[in-house]
């Protein structure tokens, strides 16, 4: 019987070089869209598919991304004194139970698959998720909880998956499929960042994983791919004709990619736009600006 997925690892070692100065004091993960961190946004998608167990891949200088899943009594104390029992119930959303969340370190940037590998111990011998919390995804069902639907059904590894235009192939794992039924696809083949001439397809691979202990074995011989870093993808293409095989899932909603400033910016603005509390002034905002007055105003 195929058992269910409850644990979920977040790697988040990494510097945010592309968001410096900002991220000289400030770990990328907890930068906010709105009143959200980016990492909330992973956290309650992964709560949404029934995770339970939280496991981050930390490094120097993360400190205050372990204190906000912390309680803040005084914080709380005083929103309940005030009668702000609205923000108190949002506030208490991000604390985390005790024994619900772990935080191991990687002491060196070898890369994804590396960072996943430093969580063996935790996730054991039992299948488990991956987010990037650089990948967020607006609207639609959660795109975690299908995965796991997916993995249950055929108790396969499976990547979430989206069609991108064929001049932005190289900027992604690229996904060659024997079956697709628009929803869900089989995958025989992954080429990581391929140009347009060799891409087997126009299916990217997104942040999102659901991988099998099999796949932790791979990761166990520490084989070194493109940057001389261990890859995650090269891990789970060893087992695409592997008993469990590989599916590739697409998601409703937008993805945003958060790891850029461009991404990062569109993302506000559309999550913005979704408050009813900021959607008329923050539309209003937009439609009197001067894009060619900004730009001049910019230089």
């Amino acid at each position: 019987m195929e058992r269910k997925v409850t644990k979920a690892v977040f790697p988040v070692a990494g510097l945010g070089t592309r968001f410096l100065p900002a991220t000289k004091s400030i770990p990328k993960e907890i930068m906010t869209l709105v009143d959200r961190p980016l990492i909330q946004y992973a956290i309650d998608e992964a709560r949404d598919a029934g995770i339970s167990d939280f496991i981050f891949v930390t490094a120097r200088g993360k400190q205050s991304l372990e204190d906000y899943f912390d309680s803040a009594p005084e914080l709380e104390s005083s929103l309940q004194a005030k009668g702000k029992s609205d923000l108190l119930q949002e506030l208490q959303r991000t604390n985390m139970d005790s024994g619900a969340i772990a935080y191991v370190r990687q002491r060196e940037a070898l890369g994804l698959g590396h960072a996943v590998w430093c969580a063996r111990r935790l996730i054991g011998d039992e299948p488990f998720a991956v987010l990037l919390p650089d990948d967020v995804i607006q609207g639609g069902r959660s795109c975690l909880r299908d995965m796991v639907d997916t993995h249950v059904e055929t108790g396969g590894n499976v990547v979430a998956a989206m069609d991108v235009p064929n001049d932005k192939v190289s900027s992604y794992g690229i996904l060659g499929v024997s079956e697709d039924d628009g929803t869900r696809a089989k995958v025989d083949r992954m080429v990581e960042k391929p140009s347009v001439a060799d891409a087997p397809s126009s299916l990217a691979v997104i942040g999102r994983y659901i991988l099998t202990p099999r796949v932790l074995q791979n990761l166990n011989r520490k084989e070194r791919g493109a940057g001389n870093e261990i890859q995650l993808t090269d891990a789970i293409a060893a087992e695409i004709n592997g008993p469990d095989g590989v599916y590739g899932q697409r998601f409703e909603g937008q993805r945003f990619d958060c790891g850029s400033k461009a991404g990062y910016l569109q993302a506000t603005v559309a999550f913005g736009l979704s408050r009813n509390d900021l959607r008329e002034e923050l539309a209003d905002f937009l439609s009197t600006l001067d894009l060619e007055s900004v730009s001049s105003t910019a230089k």
